[in-house]
């Protein structure tokens, strides 16, 4: 996952969850995320971290991957939604302030074949 207008890198390994079984596990049985990774979750328009172990942000995404709202270091036990967002990506805290992704903000999707 590429910040196009920052021409930074968000993820070089980033899951996708597009499926109802995939969307409801989430993140909860991961003990931390390593740097490079994380979740793409659509649709979603709202996530929660209750019963998470780690912090994480959240780059809500429009249907043209164009940021919508970015929320950083969100603890373990909130909730968090953007109603104008269709997909939400979840990352390792820290990883939206490192790479200056903000609303506005252009991402892009390389798909890397297994």
């Amino acid at each position: 996952m590429r910040n196009e207008t920052r021409n930074t890198v968000l993820g070089e390994a980033v899951d996708i969850a597009d499926t109802s079984a995939k969307r409801r596990v989430g993140l909860l049985k991961h003990p931390g995320l390593e740097a490079g990774t994380g979740l793409w979750i659509l649709p979603c328009e709202s996530v929660h971290t209750f019963f998470m172990k780690f912090a994480i942000d959240l780059v809500y995404l429009d249907r043209k991957k164009k940021v919508r709202k970015v929320r950083n270091a969100v603890p373990a036990w909130r909730m968090s939604a953007c109603l104008t967002a269709h997909s939400i990506l979840e990352l390792p805290a820290g990883t939206a302030a490192r790479t200056g992704t903000q609303a506005g903000d252009q991402l892009s999707i390389e798909t890397v074949a297994e």
